[in-house]
C-alpha cells in the first residue's frame, strides 16, 4: 500500500513538472525538511539543503523567465525535455521498496510520460496565446500554469489519491480537447 501511495505522489508531482519544472522539486525538498515526505533509497539528495537552495533559486529564475515575452516560448524548448527528466526523477524518488526495473519503468512511463503530456499541452496553449494575442496574454497563461504547479504540488503531497484523480481528469480533458475523432464516411 505504501508503494502505491508513493506512486500516486510521484505521478501527481510529475504532472506538475509539466507546468513548472522546479516548483515540485522545491516543494518536495521543503516537505522533506518538514518531515512530511521521505524518499526512496538513493534519492535523499533531493531533501538536502544544497538541493533545496538550488531548487529554490532555479524556481525563481524559471518563474521570472516565463513572464518575459518571447523568452517564455524559447524556454519551452528547454523546459520540455527538462520536465520529462524531472517527472521521471520525481516518480522514481517516490516509488518505495520495489525492484529497480519496476521503479524505473514506472518512473519513465508514468512520471516522464505524464510530465511530457502536460508540458506538451502547455506548449500548445502558449503557442496559441502567442499567435492570437501577439504574446500579450502569455503572462496570464504563465500565471495559470504557476498556480496549477503550486496547487498540484501541495495536493500531491497532502492528498496524493485526490491528485491522481485530478491527473486522470486532466488527461481525459486533454485527450478530448486535442484528439478529435475523425468523422466516418457513410
Amino acid at each position: 500500500m505504501e508503494e502505491l501511495l508513493g506512486l500516486f505522489i510521484g505521478i501527481g508531482l510529475s504532472a506538475t513538472c509539466g507546468f513548472r519544472v522546479f516548483v515540485p522539486l522545491f516543494g518536495m525538498s521543503i516537505a522533506h525538511h518538514a518531515g512530511a515526505l521521505s524518499f526512496s533509497s538513493g534519492f535523499d539528495w533531493i531533501g538536502s539543503w544544497p538541493a533545496t537552495i538550488a531548487f529554490g533559486i532555479a524556481m525563481v529564475i524559471e518563474i521570472a523567465a516565463y513572464y518575459i515575452p518571447w523568452v517564455d516560448n524559447l524556454l519551452d524548448t528547454i523546459a520540455t525535455p527538462a520536465a520529462v527528466v524531472a517527472g521521471t526523477i520525481v516518480t522514481a524518488s517516490m516509488v518505495g521498496d520495489v525492484s529497480p526495473f519496476l521503479r524505473w519503468s514506472l518512473a519513465i512511463i508514468a512520471g516522464g510520460g505524464i510530465a511530457a503530456i502536460v508540458q506538451g499541452s502547455s506548449v500548445l496553449v502558449r503557442g496559441a496565446s502567442t499567435v492570437s494575442t501577439a504574446g500579450l496574454a502569455n503572462p496570464v497563461v504563465s500565471t495559470g500554469e504557476l498556480g496549477a504547479s503550486i496547487l498540484g504540488t501541495l495536493i500531491s503531497i497532502i492528498l496524493p489519491t485526490f491528485a491522481v484523480i485530478l491527473v486522470v481528469v486532466l488527461l481525459a480533458f486533454l485527450l478530448r480537447r486535442f484528439i478529435k475523432p475523425s468523422s466516418s464516411i457513410s
